[in-house]
């Protein structure tokens, strides 16, 4: 079978907690080998934390999401970077910018950023990017903190402008395709991807949020990255196959932590 990797979901939603196991062994059936759940307010890691290490094929990551930036205590550099001694923990975020509904906490998503940047910086773990609405700014900080001490990245479920694209490509960073890539009315975005160097790619679900065709409309789950995996091959012009490996190879480049995990005997 084909194997893949979820590298964004949320295992930890509510949407989940009727079947979890069942979800994690539907992707499993489906050649997904592994998952990365990402915690989003840091008072629930504890709970993110746990189901990576009830399941032997997810790991975690963990940060403020933009959208809760000005709800949640501003988190420090030492709080995020304790969180990497876990031997699952292996990114930092999400974090980001999002002005599409909350351009009112600007301001202290922009520090909370910068503060996921530091710890990004400090760990080596790559940064996990939220950005919608706010390509201007979140192109100007990625790139005066890379020129201040390097990092690598991940855009996550990207959908922004060509222009943030190219930045982020131009410093190193990789984008992630989401559902929202094999949506019939984003060709514009399937173009971005096209133009990408296959080399930093990801996909994601972002489940339970944004499931693909044939799902769309309905809850996400990481067994259905598999059809976002194979619209991505499409706009490649590629074997599914050997799409899959080429995606494979990316995460294991940006992800070295999970990549050398190996399970406790």
């Amino acid at each position: 079978m084909t194997m893949i990797t979820d590298s964004h979901c949320h295992l930890d939603f509510p949407d989940f907690d009727a079947e979890r196991p069942a979800v994690v062994q539907r992707a499993l059936d489906a050649g997904v080998r592994r998952m990365v759940t990402i915690c989003t307010r840091l008072r629930n890691e504890p709970s993110v934390r746990a189901i990576a290490e009830a399941y032997a094929p997810v790991f975690y990551a963990a940060g403020t999401h933009p959208m809760s930036a000005s709800d949640e205590p501003l988190a420090t550099v030492d709080e995020l970077v304790a969180l990497t001694t876990h031997p699952k923990f292996v990114g930092i975020g999400e974090t980001g910018l999002d002005y599409h509904y909350t351009r009112e906490s600007a301001k202290i998503q922009k520090t909370s950023l910068l503060v996921h940047i530091e710890a990004a910086q400090r760990s080596g773990l790559p940064l996990i990017i939220h950005a919608r609405d706010a390509d201007d700014d979140m192109a100007r900080i990625l790139t005066e903190s890379h020129r201040n001490a390097p990092f690598t990245c991940v855009m996550h479920c990207f959908s922004s402008s060509r222009a943030l694209a190219e930045t982020a490509l131009d410093l190193g960073f990789y984008l992630s395709m989401s559902g929202i890539a094999a949506f019939p009315k984003s060709q514009a975005l399937r173009e971005i991807f096209a133009a990408t160097p296959i080399d930093r790619l990801l996909v994601e679900t972002d489940s339970p949020y944004l499931a693909p065709p044939p799902h769309r409309g309905k809850r996400n789950e990481p067994a259905y990255v598999v059809h976002t995996a194979k619209a991505g091959a499409d706009v490649f012009g590629m074997d599914y196959a050997a799409f899959a490996q080429q995606l494979e190879a990316n995460f294991d480049r940006l992800f070295p932590k999970a990549a050398a995990f190996k399970a406790a005997a």
